[in-house]
């Protein structure tokens, strides 16, 4: 599924062995195929870190770009329905009067969210990845320059749904927010820790349906402060407006302190 990570490509090392054995009986040339196997690895492995670090490089220019312009902004992840668009909706009807603001939209195939988020008229770019399933930074560059010039005080990335290849990918963000629901269950943070390990912000959407799908609310956040210690962790629903309050304030602090940071450089 994914052409960068290497997740499931076919020259993999692990879906190499495989079709490789399938080829041979197993008194054939056993010392090639080993020496077959680590050469494919060692190319693996050197693909990746290439990839890895020429994304870091491109993620600290995004980095000092929106620091130049004095753009906070954030980098948020979930698994596909977990409401992140919703709560993406509100937010930019809720401050458009205080701040200007914009959407990057990564997805597989359609526009359909970013179209969501255009109608409440913040520029919205969409990305369509195809095969990949997470935003880079080398996109988001090209999707900065489409935005334009225009001064932006908050830049919302909403990344592909997806629980694992995301969490690799610096794109250069002040703020990496995850979104689960409680339609997800509580153990989604022990499935994949990666994403949780690196947020700063969990928001636990649609608890308004908690009791519906006899979510475990203690158990949920049990889990939650375990896999995500450094994470500030707000429960909301974006449908009937629980909680959003507390996020919309979250964001106003985290503009004044990186404006009042940049003031102070």
């Amino acid at each position: 599924m994914c052409d960068h990570c290497g997740c499931s490509t076919p020259s993999s090392p692990h879906s190499h062995s495989h079709a490789h054995e399938r080829a041979h009986t197993h008194s054939q040339d056993r010392g090639h195929h080993h020496h077959h196997d680590r050469d494919e690895e060692r190319r693996t492995i050197a693909l990746h870190q290439s990839l890895m670090a020429k994304n870091d490089r491109l993620a600290e220019q995004n980095r000092g770009f929106f620091k130049g312009r004095g753009t906070l902004a954030l980098n948020i992840v979930s698994s596909p329905g977990s409401g992140k668009t919703a709560i993406l909706e509100a937010t930019l009807r809720a401050l458009q009067d205080d701040y200007k603001m914009a959407t990057i939209v990564g997805d597989l195939a359609t526009d359909n969210d970013a179209a969501r988020l255009r109608a409440t008229g913040a520029p919205s770019i969409q990305i369509t990845t195809g095969t990949v399933c997470h935003l880079d930074a080398h996109m988001i560059q090209h999707a900065i320059e489409d935005l334009g010039r225009a001064p932006l005080d908050l830049l919302f990335i909403e990344n592909v749904g997806n629980l694992v290849c995301p969490a690799g990918f610096d794109l250069g963000e002040d703020v990496r927010v995850v979104v689960t629901s409680v339609t997800e269950g509580e153990d989604k943070p022990q499935k994949y820790p990666s994403i949780f390990q690196n947020a700063d912000i969990v928001l636990v959407n649609k608890i308004d349906l908690a009791e519906a799908v006899g979510y475990d609310r203690k158990r949920a956040l049990e889990i939650l402060r375990n896999a995500a210690p450094g994470a500030l962790i707000l429960e909301l629903s974006a449908r009937t407006g629980a909680g959003l309050d507390a996020w919309y304030n979250l964001l106003r602090a985290r503009i004044r302190a990186k404006v009042g940071t940049e003031a102070r450089h």
